[in-house]
């Protein structure tokens, strides 16, 4: 039985009572979740297009994945593809920084594990 979408008020993964802030973590934690969102940040994509740029992510779960977002008013679709909607773009805005903190942890990560053991 496929997933519900999470959505505030409901219950989700972490919350009962379905914290809108729990609902969001659910949302995003499903696979692809976010690498959709980072990829339509850069503009409007159709279907094959996102499929290539998010790796070879299969069909079944791009389609899924673009169902949730646009159920969630993160993601819709016009004549030039799937895009960010204001609120999807306001997402990615809080999202964005996260990538070159996560740069900066990766090399974080790889010095600790290049130094020798004390």
């Amino acid at each position: 039985m496929p997933d519900k979408i999470p959505t505030p008020g409901s219950p989700v993964r972490g919350s009962k009572t379905g914290k809108p802030i729990m609902a969001l973590f659910d949302l995003l934690g499903r696979s692809w979740a976010l690498g959709v969102i980072w990829q339509l940040s850069n503009g409007p994509k159709t279907f094959r297009d996102l499929q290539a740029a998010c790796e070879g992510v299969s069909p079944t779960v791009l389609n899924r994945r673009l169902k949730e977002l646009k159920a969630s008013a993160i993601v819709a679709h016009d004549g030039n593809g799937y895009h960010l909607t204001d609120t999807g773009m306001a997402l990615f805005s809080l999202l964005q920084p996260l990538g070159p903190w996560a740069i900066e942890w990766a090399k974080t990560l790889e010095e600790r594990d290049t130094l020798p053991d004390a």
